[in-house]
């Protein structure tokens, strides 16, 4: 989830002279780049020496001011305010693909539960994490997408005080728009890298497909033990989990993962979900989907869906299993 938004902030910007080897016939220079974004960390790998610092700020921080409920300047607080209706593109994309995947999740994937991520203490509003049954179903009553709609470019609400949290698409969203500005520089060989979340296209310095690495549900909050590596290029992926954002309350831990349905906390044996997609928007609501779904009948919407796949930790005992959709990559190591 997007959280705690900041400004980008360059650490490394060097230009790499590494030879593309065996996919290409020329030695092509690649800019690595690093830093911390939207509180999370950032690395950026594209094939040219152009130093784009300003362009990937630029990027990031127009996705900021419209879409972060972190900061009450942005167009999405002033909406979830009731105080400036219009929507603009940023809003309206998201929006529209938030309604898809509600729809094809059959209400698993809803921003509208801003009120009880804020409940339940993972939101821009912290409560105490432990909220009592009338608490929960206040916000309830304030929750559903698909009641809200946008009307001649103006947010149409559920209610006034439906409230929206599209963190769970946001980072995706922002590399994608990453991605784009990319592309319209002229340059297709890249990966780009938010907190988890991935974006590839073309190769990588030595000329193959992009090696990313899937974190294991076992990991802790800052660490990052691998569960697998695939090797892929022109997707994004996404992947979906409670072992970094939850809160140890007096009854136990509880997953940032909220159910549109209960108002609490998934209790699921669903451990992480990754998701491959052509954009890292869809690749990262479908993640958030399978968080909040049962096993089978995630896999099952995965695989409906042409040129997506999905790979399923569970907890099977004392132990990790694996689902995963037919056509998902093949695990190098």
């Amino acid at each position: 989830m997007l959280k705690n938004i900041s400004h980008f902030i360059a650490a490394a910007a060097l230009g790499l002279m590494l030879a593309a080897c065996g996919k290409s016939d020329r030695t092509q220079a690649y800019t690595t780049m690093e830093g911390s974004v939207w509180h999370t960390t950032m690395h950026i790998t594209y094939g040219s020496e152009r130093d784009l610092s300003d362009n990937i700020t630029a990027v990031t921080d127009c996705v900021e001011l419209s879409l972060s409920p972190f900061i009450s300047y942005s167009h999405i607080s002033a909406i979830n305010r009731n105080e400036n209706m219009q929507v603009d593109d940023y809003i309206s994309r998201v929006f529209d693909e938030s309604v898809r995947i509600n729809r094809l999740s059959e209400g698993a994937f809803d921003p509208t539960v801003a009120p009880l991520i804020n409940l339940w203490g993972f939101g821009y509003e912290n409560g105490d994490g432990e909220p009592d049954e009338a608490a929960i179903d206040s916000c309830l009553a304030l929750t559903g997408i698909d009641k809200c709609r946008i009307e001649d470019g103006v947010m149409v609400k559920k209610a006034p005080g439906t409230q929206f949290n599209f963190s769970a698409i946001t980072k995706g969203f922002g590399i994608d728009c990453l991605a784009a500005m990319l592309r319209g520089e002229g340059i297709d060989n890249y990966m780009v890298e938010i907190g988890g979340e991935v974006a590839v296209s073309g190769v990588n310095p030595r000329g193959d497909k992009w090696r990313i690495q899937i974190d294991s549900p076992e990991s802790d909050k800052t660490g990052h033990e691998r569960l697998a590596v695939i090797e892929v290029t022109d997707c994004c992926l996404a992947t979906s989990g409670n072992y970094r954002n939850y809160r140890d309350t007096e009854h136990g831990r509880v997953g940032h993962t909220i159910s549109p349905v209960t108002g609490r906390p998934v209790a699921s044996n669903v451990l992480s979900a990754t998701v491959i997609a052509p954009t890292t928007m869809t690749a990262d609501a479908l993640a958030t989907a399978l968080m909040a779904m049962d096993a089978d009948a995630g896999i099952a919407m995965i695989e409906s869906q042409p040129d997506v796949d999905a790979m399923l930790v569970i907890a099977a005992g004392d132990s990790l299993t694996t689902l995963t959709t037919s056509t998902f990559p093949t695990i190098i190591r």
